[in-house]
């Protein structure tokens, strides 16, 4: 055994004293070519993870607002088309030449944004009758008596459904007879007590509806035997300046009345609970807003789509049976991710030709995005491809 193990030693050239082979330390590192050469490799992994991450960063960043823009014009298109296609709910068809009036050019150059103006029994159906109809004259305090338990048959909560309302008064025997008053807080008397009354504040609505019709200069005596009813005025308008002073039809001052004075701001004018105008601004980042309107002529043929025009009477307007949308947004910030010139037929990023609104001339790299939507005016418009009548 111990021969054996002698000679394993000397095969492997190991001393009886130590077992294991011997290790030779050198003290050689890298060179400095080494060094450069690995340290340049590091750089340009480094450089190209970091150009990598801020170019995703910039596509990230413009996606974003690219998502939220498209978010803002559908939402606008989603209220716009919804009211438009509901204007004249609840009302009588005596007066449909007033439940919807447009402005072209409402903004101003070179967007030239219109405004459209809606009315309607938007919220609750109410169809009372009038039994005596006191004063109102030139738009003086007025009282309106019920008929016995009117209010009794009404579905709503007397009084509180009844204060702070625009209501329509229609009259029942005089063509033509209409009034909107407002009735404020602590005007509805005599909840549960057969008979029942109104109190209505001097003043009309303070924000003029459709055609006009604030009061139709009518006696009281024509509204006996009329009807009163829940009346809503909605304005859809653009601010694409921020200045109050470019929208004279407006009383607007900037921090009141929810007025923000932020350009590219798509509001909506109604009236608060109090009476007065409130503006509700309901996107932002929205460049240009138009719209046209289409006719029946006395066939129920359509005439074509175009723009307002000032010069319709009340029966002109209540032949408008179409309304065609659009609604035109744009980033708030310019791209940052694009390179080179944008293909010039695309118009990706410069504001194009809408209706009667002009095209930009110079792309702004400004990302757009434009719906577009065509609302029927549902009832005027329910038998329209059918028996073409109404």
């Amino acid at each position: 055994m111990k021969e054996s193990r002698t000679r394993i030693r000397k095969k492997n050239n190991l001393s009886p004293k130590n077992s294991f082979p011997s290790v030779i330390i050198s003290n050689r590192g890298f060179t400095l070519i080494e060094l450069l050469v690995s340290s340049t490799v590091m750089l340009i992994l480094i450089v190209g993870t970091l150009a990598l991450y801020v170019r995703s960063n910039k596509i990230s960043v413009d996606q974003q607002q690219l998502s939220e823009l498209q978010h803002d014009v559908r939402s606008s298109m989603f209220f716009i088309a919804r009211d438009v296609r509901s204007s004249g709910v609840g009302l009588t068809l005596d007066i449909a030449g007033y439940f919807l009036e447009g402005k072209d050019g409402f903004g101003p150059a070179p967007e030239s944004s219109d405004s459209v103006k809606v009315m309607g029994n938007f919220d609750k159906p109410l169809d009372l009758r009038i039994s005596d109809y006191q004063g109102g004259g030139g738009g003086g305090a007025a009282t309106v008596f019920l008929h016995d338990y009117e209010l009794e048959h009404a579905p709503y909560i007397c009084p509180d459904e009844y204060e702070n309302k625009q209501v329509l008064i229609i009259s029942t025997k005089s063509a033509g007879c209409f009034a909107v008053r407002f009735i404020p807080e602590n005007s509805v008397h005599g909840c549960g007590e057969g008979a029942a009354h109104f109190n209505m504040q001097p003043g009309q609505s303070e924000l003029n509806p459709p055609g006009g019709l604030l009061d139709t200069g009518c006696s009281a005596d024509s509204y006996d035997d009329g009807i009163i009813t829940f009346v809503q005025i909605k304005q859809y308008w653009l601010d694409t300046t921020g200045n109050p002073g470019d929208y004279p039809d407006l009383t607007l001052t900037v921090g009141e009345d929810g007025y923000l004075g932020i350009p590219n701001t798509l509001y909506l004018t109604t009236i608060a609970e109090d009476g007065s105008v409130m503006h509700m601004p309901l996107a932002q980042n929205i460049e240009n807003l138009q719209f046209q309107y289409n006719m029946v002529d006395g066939s129920g043929n359509f005439l074509g789509f175009t723009e307002w025009d000032d010069s319709w009477t009340i029966d002109d307007r209540s032949r408008i049976r179409q309304v065609r949308i659009w609604v035109l947004g744009k980033t708030p910030d310019p791209f940052v991710s694009v390179s080179g010139d944008a293909p010039t037929n695309l118009h990706l990023y410069r504001r194009p030709a809408i209706a009667n609104s002009p095209q930009a001339t110079e792309d702004d790299k400004h990302r757009r995005f434009l719906l577009e939507s065509t609302a029927n005016i549902r009832n005027l418009s329910l038998n329209i491809y059918n028996t073409g009548t109404r």
